[in-house]
């Protein structure tokens, strides 16, 4: 069937979402954003500017974009629902979807963590679920700028599940548009595992305080975080899970790139440093907002495998505490130096 006429929903128009529906107006979908009200009200007044690495910049006018806050207005007529809330929020937002949306809507999840479309399932019975993948990293313009700016800070495609939708729709033909590169993947699992790997990561900016960029040429971050992967891929291979090749490198050669001197580093992983300079994590985002992070979904994920195989993972058990007290203080990130964040010695995994 042709996707002309097709009505997409962001469920959830933070910073992903907004790129996202953004990318998707500028094509000509008919996109319409549920939103929070802070959201909705940026995006009534100023319109949406959409930028990315590759230098465009564009601005989406508000009399072209489709805004709400209101659920049961967003949702009865979607055709397609991309869901792009935080881990946190995804029963709540499965909910509204079951109470308001048509039962023959696809819904696929755009969110970090492996669980997420699973979680969508488990609520929504009978109905077409997809799992997503967002590569990227967007970062929003800071709160009172008009127009609301997302900008798409790094590169990669996003994944959906490779389900055949029985003639409902082309759902990568429909999402696939100019800034919004889309295909789909035979082993969505494989994709969540591998990019949940990169993703540990998000902490560590959090913590730190520095752009990704920055955080990422400094080799005694990089120490960290491969120790992360090191423990994550310990307690993956003890439950069977393959992650997804990362930026072009079997999972288990990453943690060795990882620990290489920053002048080869910065050699050899040009593609993993592909970042604009001003990038940060969601994670850090969350801090500097007050708002609970994903390091349940992230670093948590990976700490209930490493509980029921019983292999170590003490960096990851000090990283999650770590940012849990900086939930706690509710004063932004708390701008930790690379040897805050290691537990000592004794208490880690040869």
């Amino acid at each position: 069937m042709a996707n002309g006429g097709k009505r997409i929903v962001i469920a959830g128009a933070g910073s992903i979402g907004c790129y996202v529906g953004g990318c998707l107006a500028i094509a000509g979908r008919e996109v319409i954003l549920l939103a929070r009200p802070r959201i909705e009200t940026a995006l009534r007044l100023g319109g949406l500017r959409i930028s990315d690495l590759e230098g465009r910049d564009r601005l989406v006018e508000p009399d072209r974009l489709g805004i709400t806050a209101n659920p049961a207005a967003a949702l009865p007529e979607a055709d397609v629902i991309l869901v792009t809330v935080k881990s946190g929020a995804t029963r709540e937002m499965a909910a509204l979807i079951k109470a308001h949306a048509r039962p023959d809507a696809v819904v696929i999840s755009l969110q970090n963590g492996v669980d997420n479309a699973d979680r969508l399932r488990a609520e929504l019975g009978s109905r077409t679920v997809l799992a997503g993948m967002v590569p990227f990293n967007v970062v929003q313009s800071p709160d009172g700028t008009l127009p609301l700016r997302v900008h798409r800070a790094s590169d990669g495609k996003v994944m959906i599940e490779d389900r055949r939708l029985a003639g409902l729709l082309d759902v990568p033909s429909l999402l696939d548009v100019e800034g919004l590169a889309v295909e789909t993947h035979g082993d969505m699992k494989a994709v969540l595992w591998g990019k949940l790997l990169m993703n540990l990561n998000n902490a560590l900016v959090a913590l730190s305080g520095l752009p990704l960029a920055s955080e990422l040429a400094d080799r005694r971050w990089r120490l960290i975080l491969a120790g992360q992967i090191d423990e994550a891929l310990l307690a993956m291979k003890a439950t069977g899970i393959e992650p997804a090749w990362i930026a072009g490198l079997r999972p288990a050669l990453l943690p060795k790139v990882l620990r290489l001197p920053d002048w080869l580093f910065k050699l050899l992983a040009r593609r993993m440093l592909a970042i604009d300079p001003q990038a940060r994590s969601s994670m850090w985002d969350d801090l500097q907002r007050g708002r609970p992070t994903e390091i349940s979904e992230l670093q948590g994920a990976v700490l209930g495998l490493a509980e029921r195989t019983g292999t170590p993972a003490p960096l990851l058990k000090s990283v999650t505490a770590l940012v849990r007290a900086a939930e706690a203080a509710r004063l932004g990130s708390p701008g930790l130096a690379p040897e805050q964040v290691v537990p000592p010695a004794g208490s880690r995994s040869a």
